[in-house]
């Protein structure tokens, strides 16, 4: 069976995607499933709509230096992780698709280096390829990354986790951010119940085992009746 994906490891092949206007396509499955959210980041970005990704499934496993810079991260009960997704056979994920200038590439390579880059080809909802294909932020592994990304060396890279002892990226013994994951919960449920049901039963926890309906199910607190702080309240409003 071939891939459903290629893989984007150098500038070049970014540019190799883009449309003959200039613009390539970005794929979010996370808190960019929220157009506001989104335009935080890219401010210009075009033509955002839904679309469906077959063979990858998603899973909080990477600790976000972010959250931890931004103080919403808890490292005494785990919960410090965001998104990705990783290959999976049969499972089918809803994404919001748009499109940025191609001159955004090097910014956005450099923002979300702690991933791997693909090339993938998402479907309308009527089961239509689309006639570009569009970057998907995967998952990696920190030897990949410290390898082939790093070049200031993993001492200097985690002083961004301040006095916390985080000594590893890409993880599957932590929890979802609590304000991460309540903007991603109410991003998908903005645009409707498809993308809303497709995102509680098709994330995972770290376990790859437990959906975000039980782990919220689970939970002796409501995480939905949490307000971000003031700093990230439109970039995590849901």
């Amino acid at each position: 069976m071939s891939l459903p994906y290629t893989e984007l490891n150098q500038l070049s092949h970014f540019e190799a995607i883009t449309s003959p206007h200039g613009y390539i396509s970005i794929c979010g499955y996370g808190s960019l499933l929220s157009e506001t959210s989104a335009r935080t980041t890219f401010p210009d970005l075009a033509n955002f709509r839904i679309a469906r990704l077959t063979g990858f499934r998603r899973l909080f496993t990477v600790t976000g230096g972010f959250f931890f810079t931004h103080r919403v991260a808890n490292i005494n009960t785990q919960e410090i992780a965001a998104l990705s997704v990783e290959p999976c056979e049969d499972e089918i994920i809803l994404v919001a698709v748009f499109e940025i200038k191609k001159t955004e590439i090097p910014a956005f390579i450099e923002r979300e280096r702690e991933y791997r880059f693909l090339a993938v080809v998402p479907e309308s909802l009527d089961g239509k390829p689309f006639s570009n294909p569009a970057v998907l932020c995967a998952s990696y592994t920190d030897e990949e990354f410290f390898k082939l990304k790093c070049s200031e060396g993993r001492e200097i890279y985690f002083q961004q986790y301040g006095e916390y002892k985080i000594h590893k990226i890409w993880r599957d013994d932590v929890l979802p951010c609590r304000v991460y994951l309540r903007h991603c919960v109410l991003a998908a449920k903005g645009l409707g119940d498809e993308v809303y049901n497709n995102f509680l039963d098709h994330t995972f926890l770290g376990d790859r085992t437990t959906t975000i309906r039980q782990y919220l199910q689970k939970l002796t607190t409501d995480i939905m009746e949490e307000e971000p702080p003031a700093s990230l309240k439109t970039r995590y409003g849901g």
